[in-house]
């Protein structure tokens, strides 16, 4: 293995020594954009809006993102849980990778939850017996063993440990098992909490993750739950590029922000009424043109506040403005003569523009997210009443 490739999502282009193959997979995945220089065997290389660890042949690939780790892990865990996320729920080092800082957390907290033993509820089981035991299944009974006594097919509830909450723990364990750069250490330890959990069902042969419901009885799993959670929403895959196999676990920054901010100003407009809601509509009358932005804001069912919520401007060749004619598209359709933009701090800059002959205004605002927790809450706060202002006027 070669010395790790360290970018920084958002930094310039840097000049990197890489083989053909390597760039090529780069590129081909859109990790990063890999462009050839007149020097042999020098590439420039910029990472995209993707942050976590990639290895392709060799090489490994580590993605940081521009704000710190905690938080970044905030804004994270805000948009699964606003109304008990913690705000410093553990220390992390600021040069660990996101995979690494998720490791560390999960540690710390599955730990403390598991230190005074698993957790166990009552789970309904369905299976064939040689003896009664809970409610027989008659339709099963009689579809399968049709003038037989035994096997009984039957329902029953066990209390056990393999319950949601205990099979969500073990589901992040292995997944973080899997990433290169978990540190030895890290592997010991995990280790240790996957052979806590060694009665549980595997994550391989459970359909899909378990919903869990919070509750009293589960208080001491929440926080490492929360961090579970966040470990298996990254994107692990593995394809093949060319002849190079192409390894990562990665999470898309545009919608780290785009699921923070569509949460946090729910949350932040509350208390001015109104309710949002996933709004799917069409752009023409032949319903074939898809129109789904990313926040609206809904008073009796009508459509007062509309928002896109945008990580870095889209500037494709031809269409500088693609983010506003995006957004003038939602105001016609929701027939609103407002609409707002919400980029991060430093991928755009705070405008605003009277659209000719349609009475419309967009907006576009930016939100600072290296502020620490309570002060991003407090700006995200300072938008709604933007957005509940402007409504208010156009009213």
């Amino acid at each position: 293995m070669t010395t790790p490739l360290i970018l920084r999502e958002g930094a310039p282009a840097r000049l990197v020594d890489l083989s053909s193959a390597v760039a090529d997979a780069l590129n081909g995945t859109q990790i990063a954009r890999c462009v050839r220089t007149a020097q042999p065997g020098v590439w420039e290389v910029t990472a995209g809006t993707h942050i976590g660890v990639v290895e392709a042949a060799d090489q490994q690939v580590i993605i940081q993102p521009k704000i710190t780790m905690n938080r970044l892990i905030f804004l994270m865990g805000y948009a699964r849980h606003p109304r008990f996320w913690r705000q410093e729920i553990v220390s992390l080092d600021p040069e660990d990778n996101l995979p690494q800082a998720l490791t560390t957390a999960f540690i710390q907290l599955a730990g403390r939850a598991l230190d005074q033993g698993l957790l166990k509820g009552y789970r309904e089981v369905e299976t064939s017996l040689p003896v009664l035991r809970g409610r027989i299944r008659e339709a099963d009974q009689l579809r399968h063993h049709w003038g037989r006594t035994i096997p009984l097919e039957v329902r029953f509830d066990e209390f056990t440990v393999d319950i949601p909450e205990n099979q969500i723990l073990l589901a992040a364990a292995v997944r973080l098992l899997r990433i290169p750069t978990t540190r030895p250490t890290q592997r010991a330890a995990l280790q240790r909490l996957r052979f806590q959990l060694a009665d549980v069902t595997p994550a391989s042969t459970s359909p899909a993750i378990p919903r869990w419901t919070p509750s009293r009885l589960n208080a001491r799993y929440q926080p490492g739950l929360e961090i579970a959670e966040l470990i298996l929403a990254g994107r692990s895959f593995e394809q093949r590029v060319g002849q190079v196999r192409v390894t990562g676990y990665l999470f898309s920054m545009a919608r780290i922000f785009e699921d923070f901010v569509t949460v946090a100003l729910a949350e932040a407009l509350t208390p001015f009424g109104g309710h949002s809601r996933r709004y799917d509509t069409y752009l023409d009358d032949e319903e074939q043109i898809d129109v789904l932005p990313d926040f609206v804001w809904l008073e009796a069912h009508r459509p007062v506040v509309v928002a896109d919520a945008k990580y870095k401007a889209e500037k494709p060749a031809g269409f500088p403005n693609a983010d506003l004619y995006q957004l003038l598209a939602y105001c016609t359709v929701l027939g609103l003569p407002v609409g707002h933009l919400i980029y991060a701090k430093g991928n755009e800059e705070s405008r605003q523009y009277r659209v000719r002959r349609a009475g419309i205004r967009l907006f576009a605002h930016t939100l600072d997210l290296s502020l620490p927790p309570h002060q991003l809450l407090a700006s995200i706060g300072d938008l709604a009443h933007t957005l509940e202002t402007s409504r208010q006027r156009r009213d």
